[in-house]
């Protein structure tokens, strides 16, 4: 199943760049049926975490989209805590990783690696 652009996680450049270097350490670039998989669980500071995986399989309830030449997918109760959220990359001094521009939290934790509704 996918969903529309305007309901949808977005990637920023930085995290495509980085993505796309993972998967090519990975040697799974050039295999199409790889996905990057998104998901919240229960856990961290702040209550809820952000998960991500490289994946070749999809399950029932999945949503599949694509932003920024990366695929992404999430399970249906993880999408609706992701629903208009950013992927981005930071390479600076105050932290090195992934991290989520998400409009539904209502607090994060101070590491950025958690969040509350």
């Amino acid at each position: 199943m996918s969903v529309t652009l305007d309901n949808a996680i977005f990637v920023s450049d930085k995290a495509k760049a980085k993505v796309i270097q993972l998967m090519t350490d990975a040697n799974i670039l050039d295999d199409p049926s790889y996905f990057l998989r998104v998901s919240v669980v229960g856990g961290g500071c702040s209550g809820l975490s952000y998960k991500l995986d490289f994946d070749n399989e999809t399950r029932p309830m999945d949503q599949s989209f694509e932003d920024n030449g990366v695929r992404l997918v999430t399970d249906l109760k993880s999408f609706l805590y992701l629903v208009n959220t950013t992927l981005d990359f930071s390479d600076g001094l105050n932290g090195k990783g992934f991290y989520f521009s998400n409009p539904n939290a209502s607090r994060t934790c101070g590491c950025g690696e958690s969040f509350a509704v």
